[in-house]
């Protein structure tokens, strides 16, 4: 969950508030920052209402409550707040706090993804490469796959990187395959590891070298 937006803040007071309980939260201070931050939920600040959720998730400055964190995260994603929405879809797939559902978790997931939410657009791929909720549609998984990746996330590299070894929604391309596996495992990824490495073996030192080249040049675009 990205905390602590200053979207929806208004005034010095609040502004300060908001602030200090910020910092109160990154310090670990979680009693003070959920002191402060409650207030400012109650009255309708969506990344509040999503902070409030996470500590009552994570029994943060108060007792573990998923129920309530559910609550809370309900609130912010009603409001259209991405990392909510993706809370909610992860508690739907899971069946964490409430009955498994694909359905629900298929419709958070995509409102928070196409706010640009990279974990969210990583897990939408991931149904539709499933069809989980909806048809198997490998390309449909790519592209969100690719959405994901393009921002850095591990977990989408990899599974990108496969879906190009694979040849899955894509034409097979080893090369390609090879470039995401290994911007995936370079942030530690242990299946992008392996797989990068089973890859390699098809490849020819050329292609190898090629690969990582573009791995080295490549930069993330982030959506928010």
């Amino acid at each position: 969950m990205a905390l602590f937006m200053l979207a929806g803040v208004a005034g010095a007071a609040v502004a300060g508030q908001y602030e200090d309980a910020v910092a109160a939260y990154q310090r670990g201070d979680y009693a003070t920052a959920y002191r402060l931050m409650l207030p400012l939920a109650e009255k309708g600040n969506a990344g509040m209402q999503t902070a409030v959720g996470t500590m009552y998730a994570q029994g943060q400055g108060v007792p573990l409550n998923y129920p309530e964190a559910l609550k809370w995260f309900r609130k912010a994603a009603d409001q259209g707040e991405a990392d909510a929405q993706f809370d909610l879809g992860q508690a739907a797939y899971t069946g964490k706090g409430v009955p498994q559902n694909y359905s629900e978790a298929l419709k958070w997931y995509r409102l928070s993804a196409e706010q640009g939410l990279a974990a969210a657009q990583s897990n939408l791929g991931l149904m539709y490469a499933n069809g989980q909720a909806v048809s198997q549609d490998y390309a449909e998984a790519v592209k969100w796959y690719r959405r994901a990746a393009d921002q850095g996330d591990a977990i989408a590299q990899s599974n990108l990187g496969l879906m190009y070894a694979q040849g899955r929604g894509v034409p097979q391309d080893y090369v390609v395959a090879h470039v995401w596996l290994n911007l995936s495992a370079a942030q530690g990824y242990d299946t992008a590891i392996k797989n990068r490495d089973i890859v390699a073996e098809r490849m020819t030192p050329e292609q190898v070298a090629e690969a990582q080249k573009l791995a080295r040049e490549w930069k993330p675009k982030l959506e928010r």
